[in-house]
């Protein structure tokens, strides 16, 4: 179940950085996203609390800050048409390698 927490956990790590993001424009603080926000870290946060009870620490904070940065990349790109050159499909590839890495390398 630990890693059912920590892969929810970093899926609500997504949440926050988007939050944020449409959280303050031009036109102003829009509060909503920016309780969105705070809800996504809170959320995120106390899984990672619950996985971290059975998954080793440094092991699942690196695969919770993985996915929470691949899953802003791909975010970015979709949503914010933010660049997709071929290197950085490359250095989110190496992330992705690191966190089934380090999945397969844990103690059960």
């Amino acid at each position: 179940m630990a890693w059912v927490y920590l892969i929810f956990a970093g899926f609500f790590e997504w949440g926050w950085p988007v939050g944020l993001k449409l959280g303050m424009t031009d036109a102003g603080v829009r509060w909503g996203w920016l309780a969105f926000s705070v809800l996504c870290i809170a959320a995120s946060g106390t899984l990672l609390l619950l996985a971290q009870r059975s998954i080793p620490m440094g092991t699942a904070y690196a695969v919770w800050t993985g996915i929470g940065a691949v899953g802003t990349f791909v975010l970015g790109l979709l949503l914010f048409g933010e660049p997709a050159g071929v290197a950085r499909f490359f250095f989110v590839g190496l992330i992705v390698i690191g966190i089934v890495g380090l999945k397969l390398a844990s103690p059960q």
